[in-house]
């Protein structure tokens, strides 16, 4: 009864009409620029997160939220016109979605995706509704090393399961501490990192990290690669559903929910498991598995729920522990840091209206992005025709625009262009921004509760193993960080299994003719061999 009435408060916050005017200009927003090509929700959220500096927080984050699931909607257009993801996540449904926009189908495709969308992100939102409290009551009884060892296996996770290879994600989540370290020491007033630069000793804006890192490190790697032959997007008319559309698509939503949000609440979760696992579920449970590969609308409805549901669930271990486990939650705590306002387990109760207005608007956003988004399907596949060079210097110049409006310092255009530039030379060699992104805003924390946790045991290192919730966290890290190595053993000490019926080691030899050439060679060459 508690989260039904604090929601009804949030719905009458959201609902008033300067809020709702937001939550209208937030979608469309959000639609717009994640529709572009190449630009994901990320990357809409932190070029579109200057726009809500200057506002009220409540409106702000009203209008952030249906920019967050704007961006959302539009990157599954890009992907099933442009076969073109915004993000990973959206890999799955481009595999499906174009083929079928290929096959005259685009209409169907882009309306289950975007009914998909909006059934998962309801169920998602109503769980993120029931769930938040829930969570926010066993964090409040954690104490500072059990906080501090989530914190850290968060860290770990996500570094360890992103990127070409681990060393490259730690590299980047060392970045990432390292901003996070420059400027003054809270304690002892020691500046760090800030060569001898008076700017620096407040620290570098997160807001201007975000806007460098995703904005201006994509547009620079994209412009980058830019083809000079222009982009043709597929034809679209006004979206709509058959019967047979229907009927094979509402069971892939509720199933693709099912995969998404809990999967979106661990901290190393994302969308990309889920919406790979409800694309093989539906492949397997399908009556017509022929069309998978060539246009099966399941393989769209599917995966486009899981992403959606993922994304409702991420905002859950975000408002209530203060973990990001994807980029566009990084970006989203980015937003609350820059006014203020700390999410963790304390949220709910010091900033409660805030945080139940902005529930209520993403009820209210995939409404809109429902009822608005349908109809305005054939314009935003004109959007697309946009000349690319036009689109990434209007990024380029919005970002600068953002960065310099949240202190009205051009001392931070110069810190844009250096971690812009960052950006795009992590592109350049594979490393992931989002741990370096986590590791910004979450590294002082850590540094926080570290200290904490030292400070209460006299000094002693054991303090940290001083809760037993701790003690199992880190038995969970250690299990993350040797798994990889000992799956490695175990394969390289299996044992191979004899071919069947006594197959020669060569299929196109006979054993006898593999024999004789071994025979042929010198004993260094048998050696080698």
């Amino acid at each position: 009864m508690d989260v039904w009435s604090s929601l009804m408060d949030g719905f009458a916050t959201a609902l008033t009409p300067m809020n709702f005017m937001y939550a209208v200009i937030g979608v469309i927003l959000g639609t717009a620029v994640g529709v572009l090509p190449g630009l994901g929700p990320a990357m809409t959220v932190a070029l579109l997160l200057p726009v809500t500096y200057a506002l009220e927080p409540t409106s702000a984050f009203i209008m952030f939220a249906g920019i967050y699931y704007g961006g959302m909607y539009g990157g599954s257009t890009t992907s099933i016109l442009l076969n073109t993801p915004g993000e990973s996540s959206s890999v799955v449904t481009a595999i499906e979605g174009n083929k079928m926009a290929k096959a005259g189908r685009a209409a169907q495709a882009l309306a289950t995706a975007a009914i998909g969308s909006f059934v998962a992100g309801t169920i998602g939102t109503a769980l993120l509704a029931v769930c938040a409290p829930i969570v926010v009551k066993f964090a409040v009884s954690l104490g500072a090393p059990s906080y501090f060892a989530i914190m850290v296996l968060a860290l770990l996770a996500v570094t360890a399961v992103l990127g070409s290879s681990r060393l490259r994600g730690f590299a980047s989540l060392g970045l990432g501490l390292a901003i996070g370290l420059v400027g003054m020491d809270s304690v002892t007033g020691q500046r760090r990192l800030t060569f001898g630069q008076p700017l620096l000793a407040d620290g570098l804006d997160i807001v201007v990290v975000a806007v460098a890192i995703f904005a201006v490190g994509e547009a620079l790697w994209v412009a980058a690669h830019l083809r000079r032959t222009p982009l043709h997007a597929i034809p679209v008319g006004q979206p709509w559903m058959g019967k047979s559309d229907w009927k094979r698509s509402w069971k892939p939503w509720l199933r693709g929910t099912a995969f998404g949000f809990p999967f979106g609440a661990l901290p190393a979760g994302g969308a990309e498991i889920p919406t790979f696992l409800s694309y093989v579920t539906e492949k397997r449970l399908s009556k017509h598995p022929e069309e998978f590969g060539n246009g099966a609308i399941e393989g769209v409805a599917g995966p486009e729920a899981a992403n959606n549901a993922a994304a409702a669930g991420t905002l859950t271990p975000m408002l209530a522990l203060g973990l990001p486990t994807n980029a566009t939650a990084a970006v989203m705590l980015a937003a609350f840091t820059s006014y203020g306002i700390q999410p963790g387990p304390q949220l709910f109760t010091s900033q409660g209206p805030l945080v139940w207005a902005l529930i209520a608007s993403l009820f209210i956003g995939n409404f809109l992005l429902l009822i608005i988004n349908l109809p305005l399907a054939p314009m935003w596949a004109k959007l697309l025709q946009l000349p690319r060079p036009y689109l990434y210097a209007g990024i380029l110049f919005f970002a600068t625009l953002g960065a310099y409006s949240v202190n009205l310092q051009s001392f931070d255009l110069v810190i844009l262009l250096v971690l812009g530039a960052l950006g795009f030379m992590m592109r350049r060699f594979g490393l992931p921004v989002l741990p370096l992104i986590l590791g910004v805003i979450l590294g002082p924390r850590i540094e926080g509760q570290l200290r904490k946790t030292l400070q209460l045991s006299a000094g002693d290192p054991a303090g940290l193993l001083g809760e037993p919730i701790a003690v199992g966290i880190y038995v969970i890290i250690g299990l993350i960080l040797l798994w990889p190595f000992a799956y490695r053993l175990f394969r390289r000490n299996r044992p191979v299994p004899a071919p069947a019926g006594g197959a020669a080691p060569l299929a196109s030899e006979p054993l006898d003719a593999v024999h004789s050439k071994q025979d042929a060679f010198s004993p260094d060459q048998k050696e080698r061999t």
